[in-house]
């Protein structure tokens, strides 16, 4: 019997010269022959090759295609020579249309079986536990000598005929100081499935039970980390399952084939491509990834918006980087929900300005382009005004649909759980995230003020409550858009408004949010919230991330996205809509300044040929 502890500094060759003769009495291949390419094995019916390499190919996070062999060739001469997959794997599983029937040590009593099957070999996340360690990153499945952790999740694969499965994730428990480390040392491994496809609660991918792994063993955490997870070869299994072949093989998982490739480590040349993590929630824990590039780009946005035209010392208010957590938040969301109006003309008939609408159209305008569920809620008494205006931004083409349109009262102590949740479980909340745009927001005396100190509270329903509410509901995150520290989700900032804005001590809003974007303008925010989702589901890490790297990149669709994007045109045309409904000017609403020397935003370029 060979020694485990010698067994990483062995030669591939060496290693599956050892295996074949049956001579190793370990249960995984983690840490062996490091430095060297690991792979899934999967053994099909001739038959059903073409198809499992389409669907390897539209689920490549999970399932990297390293070769494929002709019928009945058992070697690999691409991967490795003095090879033979009969016998080169620590354990098989043998799978009966569908059921796996039993484990083997050696194919060689499937010889004749064999000569009309097709094998794949597919990368491995062993193959990248060395560069993880070269990061100064400990492998906990390596310390604690046991094979990773392997769960089914709720992510559908792209299906391809038959082959229609569930993706199938490895954990390993990353201190959270490290993240970012893990993700830049695994980013360009792509036969070894790349980067993470998702970064903290489990539960976010249908996982109920880290200690219960599908496959392989539990890997316990140590303080301070946070479970990270893979796209895994092991989604091949899940996929054999699927097909129902007669006969299929598969390697047992943890059980991989060594190949003679080394693992070339590849190393990011450019700044622009270098991944950053963000925690866009704490309850249930949530990371977001982005490139370097795009992260930058919405920084530059953020310090644009930033201006403060009135000179009202709204740079005081700022929180960096919120714009852009904000937004990564906002991505992940399936369904939002936009609150807008600030009834400052009090003693007009409608009493709202027309800074608001136009920022939140443009947020609506590019989740609906991006395929998210989006509805408002507004004042009763504004319900008329906001259908008029929603209609009619469909027919000027700003929308591509209407949007549902709520109103919100508070009836009892559990209306707004109500409101937000189906049958008020906080376990089902009907949206995601939370969008307050130039929403009057509640001050820490209950009423409602605009900037000249003028209680404006009988004209505001109590929209408040569903934010209040929403930080008690796991997975559902607020951004508040403002310019003067009284609107709701201001609350985040209330201190530096009540010492630097005029009237703050009275008018600040007492509400917060998750994130609190801060524009010289409000609409600007609402602008740039729309810019900012442009940008990032056109970067390729965090698009991926959000697909979970399986299926294929939708950049096709970033035309239909660009066309979504606001304009001055769409805004003028928006503005003269407002006024022909009796809507005031609050304050100065478009903002024609320039970056670069491009406009901030041109009919369709919405700086972006040289910004986004």
């Amino acid at each position: 019997m060979f020694l485990t502890g010698g067994l990483k500094s062995l030669l591939p060759h060496v290693l599956r010269r050892v295996i074949r003769c049956n001579r190793l009495n370990i249960s995984n291949t983690s840490g062996m022959a490091e430095g060297y390419k690991q792979a899934n094995v999967v053994i099909l019916p001739k038959s059903l090759a073409d198809d499992f390499e389409k669907f390897c190919h539209a689920n490549d996070g999970p399932l990297p295609l390293l070769y494929r062999s002709k019928p009945g060739d058992w070697k690999c001469p691409s991967l490795s020579s003095e090879s033979d997959i009969r016998t080169d794997c620590l354990q098989y599983k043998i799978y009966e249309h569908g059921a796996c029937t039993g484990s083997l040590k050696s194919l060689k009593e499937y010889s004749e079986q064999l000569k009309d099957m097709v094998t794949f070999y597919l990368g491995c996340s062993f193959s990248f536990e060395k560069a993880i360690q070269s990061a100064g990153i400990p492998v906990r499945n390596v310390e604690q000598k046991c094979n990773v952790s392997m769960y089914k999740t709720s992510v559908p694969c792209y299906s391809v005929s038959t082959f229609c499965c569930n993706l199938v994730v490895t954990m390993r428990p990353i201190p959270e100081s490290k993240l970012e480390a893990a993700v830049l040392a695994t980013s360009e491994l792509k036969e070894a499935h790349g980067a993470p496809i998702h970064i903290g609660d489990p539960g976010l991918l249908g996982i109920k039970d880290l200690s219960k792994p599908d496959y392989g063993d539990p890997v316990h955490l140590h303080p301070g980390d946070i479970p990270v997870f893979w796209a895994c070869g092991v989604t091949a299994v899940e996929a054999v399952i699927s097909c129902r072949a007669p006969l299929a093989f598969t390697h047992s998982p943890g059980c991989m084939f060594i190949t003679d490739l080394k693992n070339d480590n590849s190393i990011i040349t450019s700044s622009k491509e270098v991944p950053q993590v963000y925690c866009i929630s704490e309850d249930p824990l949530h990371y977001s990834v982005v490139s370097t590039e795009a992260a930058q780009k919405i920084k530059t946005l953020e310090t644009l918006i930033g201006i403060d035209p009135g000179d009202r010392g709204i740079i005081r208010l700022h929180c960096p980087d919120e714009l852009l957590k904000a937004c990564l938040s906002i991505s992940h969301a399936q369904s939002v929900l936009i609150t807008t109006g600030f009834p400052t003309h009090f003693t007009y008939e409608p009493p709202e300005e027309n800074d608001g609408p136009p920022g939140a159209l443009a947020i609506a305008a590019i989740l609906q382009a991006l395929e998210k569920e989006v509805v408002m809620v507004t004042d009763q008494r504004a319900m008329s005004l906001n259908k008029k205006i929603i209609e009619e931004a469909v027919q000027l083409g700003i929308l591509k649909r209407p949007i549902p349109l709520l109103s919100y009262q508070r009836e009892s102590t559990d209306s707004a759980l109500m409101f937000l949740c189906e049958n008020g479980n906080p376990g089902k909340p009907r949206f995601d995230h939370l969008i307050a745009i130039e929403r009057a927001g509640m001050a820490a005396d209950g009423n409602y003020y605009n900037a000249r100190k003028v209680n404006i509270k009988h004209l505001v329903d109590p929209i408040d409550e569903l934010f209040l509410a929403a930080r008690t509901i796991p997975g559902v995150t607020t951004t508040g858009v403002g310019d003067g520290g009284n609107e709701l989700g201001m609350g985040k900032v209330k201190d530096a408004v009540k010492k630097h804005i005029k009237n703050g001590d009275v008018i600040a809003c007492d509400v917060e949010a998750d994130f609190t974007v801060v524009a010289g303008v409000s609409n600007w925010g609402g602008y740039a919230i729309a810019c900012a989702l442009y940008i990032l589901n056109t970067c390729e890490i965090h698009h991926r991330y959000l697909r979970k790297a399986v299926g294929f990149p939708q950049l096709s669709k970033k035309m239909v996205w660009l066309s979504a994007l606001p304009s001055i045109t769409k805004e003028e045309k928006l503005l003269e809509t407002l006024v022909r409904h009796g809507v005031r000017s609050g304050k100065t609403a478009s903002l024609e300044m320039e970056v670069d020397g491009l406009p901030f935003y041109n009919t369709h370029s919405l700086m972006i040929e040289k910004l986004l």
